[in-house]
């Protein structure tokens, strides 16, 4: 095995392991400010890990929406609500820990019988990239294939992370309007916790 391969094994183990820390980190405090900022840096570690993989595109994206846009919208969101989370009586949280568990496991399930990373005989290396190399021009009409991927064969998934940030950016507008209407129906300032 050759020392390339060692030391981006060891990239992603280490990247991992401060993902699942930083996670279990989220889930126990609960000062949401640090939250956000916790969140921000498993964006920004999950980034790292698509540059690791060599999906340069996607750690684009991770960065720019998970770590950058989704970062600003929650402080946003702090900023018109409270910083501190309430308690969760403890059987609901049993109950999200079995939901999570059961979570896991489905996906544990479901990548069983995917082929092993970097995987020459994968079937997106014998299919799906030879296509798109070879075909994207014909079929699409767009000189650039990364273009053609985003926009055409991976139109559905781009659409869906376009409404997640339309969604998320309504919900801001929305708690803004909110409080704006509060202001001026109490006639008082400040924002509520």
């Amino acid at each position: 095995m050759n020392i390339e391969v060692i030391t981006s094994d060891l990239l992603n183990v280490a990247t991992l392991v401060i993902m699942a820390i930083t996670g279990i980190a989220i889930a126990r405090i609960r000062n949401l400010f640090a939250v956000v900022m916790l969140s921000g840096i498993y964006s920004l570690m999950g980034a790292t890990l698509y540059v690791i993989l060599d999906a340069v595109d996607v750690a684009f994206t991770e960065a720019a929406v998970g770590a950058g846009a989704s970062t600003v919208l929650m402080i946003g969101t702090l900023a018109l609500t409270s910083d501190r989370e309430n308690v969760t009586p403890s059987t609901r949280t049993i109950k999200g820990l079995f939901v999570c568990v059961l979570m896991f496991a489905a996906l544990v399930y479901g990548s069983i019988d995917m082929p092993l990373y970097g995987d020459p005989s994968a079937p997106i290396h014998n299919h799906v990239a030879p296509r798109y190399l070879n075909d994207s021009a014909e079929e699409i009409g767009l000189p650039n294939v990364v273009t053609s991927v985003l926009a055409s064969y991976r139109g559905y998934d781009t659409m869906g992370e376009t409404f997640v940030i339309f969604t998320a950016a309504v919900g801001v507008l929305t708690l803004i309007g909110r409080n704006r209407r509060r202001k001026k129906g109490s006639g008082d300032g400040g924002p509520k916790s």
